[in-house]
């Protein structure tokens, strides 16, 4: 992983803006409280906190964690230490990782909510202890500093298109499944009004279901639900809101002896995702570039520790159910397919050839042309 992820860090990095945010900010007295605006830590010897949601999904472990501190280290020099702590899809856990942090006395928090409704307490606590909070990935409620994220209403219009590709002109001879992410997390919620901004009146949903935690067992165990209900002959298509899931719901297509499978789709990238999607069982995944993403993050980490303002580093603004206009970095996404793995995250460095061209995968990528 270590080489995917430094050859995805390469391929967007700013110099210009990390010898920038290196060489400002001003001394700080050991102890004292971190301010969200004003001096910053001393020298430059920066103490972040980032707190991730969960190790289901690969991304957080193999890209963002690794990406994120890559980025920090680039911009102060080596000076920062960043403390992490994974709350592992629990939403208790990360009110404690929190707490620890403030007890830490760290500079900056970084914080991907498990949800975004129950941190809120916790941001506000870092806010009165003079931490900035950064949100990253999934809007978190409270008084958010900064936001960094993809698009994710633009995801979901994404994923509906494609579906719709995939389904050309039988599109309404039968039902779909939606399988959407977690009721706990915004940015399922975007996904699934990004679809349905472009699903709705030109297909029938014959089941939709908001999958727990995103496990791919609960999506399976929905999917199961789904055919029984529906009967195997009348589903055509499913969306998967992403990979992880997918591969639940393909599991359950194929116990239930469904030839062809139905188009089928997902998001993240993820590398049995990829490879699903070159052995045709899934039609197509979401990519995210994950390296803008944590840049995005450690750009503004870094600068709000020293006390700097966010203008330069972020490129627009949201508004959370609490905080209005949050200044954010919103990155684009990709429709992968089969057509484009090569130029996409082959390219980009993010996975090999042989990498996702295994032995039980080797005819069909030398049919892709990708070995």
């Amino acid at each position: 992983m270590n080489t995917r992820m430094r050859r995805a860090a390469v391929a967007v990095a700013a110099t210009a803006m990390a010898a920038s945010l290196a060489a400002c900010g001003s001394a700080k007295e050991a102890g004292e409280k971190p301010k969200a605006s004003g001096s910053g830590a001393a020298g430059g010897a920066i103490k972040i906190g980032l707190l991730l949601p969960e190790n289901q999904t690969a991304r957080y472990e193999k890209f963002d964690k690794p990406l994120f501190e890559k980025k920090v280290a680039e911009l102060t020099d080596g000076k920062a230490t960043v403390v992490y702590a994974n709350a592992k899809q629990d939403a208790t856990t990360q009110n404690s990782q929190v707490d620890t942090m403030i007890t830490n006395k760290v500079n900056v928090l970084v914080v991907d909510a498990v949800d975004s409704k129950a941190i809120a307490g916790s941001v506000k606590k870092a806010k009165e202890a003079g931490i900035p909070v950064v949100a990253y990935d999934r809007l978190a409620e409270g008084p958010i500093d900064a936001y960094t994220s993809f698009d994710n209403e633009e995801v979901g219009k994404v994923q509906g298109k494609a579906l719709l590709e995939a389904l050309g002109d039988k599109a309404k001879d039968g039902d779909i499944v939606m399988m959407n992410g977690s009721v706990t997390d915004p940015n399922a919620a975007l996904f699934k009004k990004g679809a349905h901004s472009v699903l709705d009146g030109k297909v029938n949903i014959g089941k939709e279901y908001d999958t727990k935690e995103w496990k791919p067992e609960n999506a399976n165990t929905n999917m199961a639900g789904a055919i029984s209900a529906l009967g195997k002959d009348k589903i055509i298509g499913v969306y998967s809101a992403n990979d992880g899931m997918a591969g639940g719901i393909i599991t359950a297509l194929k116990a239930a002896n469904m030839s062809p499978l139905p188009p089928v789709t997902g998001q993240d990238a993820e590398l049995a995702g990829v490879q699903r999607i070159v052995a045709g069982e899934q039609f197509m995944s979401v990519y995210k570039p994950y390296a803008p993403e944590a840049e995005a993050a450690a750009k503004m980490a870094v600068a709000l520790a020293k006390g700097e303002k966010l203008e330069g580093v972020t490129t627009s603004k949201v508004d959370s159910p609490t905080t209005k206009g949050i200044a954010s970095v919103l990155v684009p996404v990709v429709s992968l397919t089969k057509n484009n793995i090569k130029d996409t995250v082959i390219k980009d460095g993010v996975y090999t050839a042989d990498e996702i061209c295994t032995d039980k995968y080797a005819a069909a990528c030398a049919t892709l042309g990708l070995k």
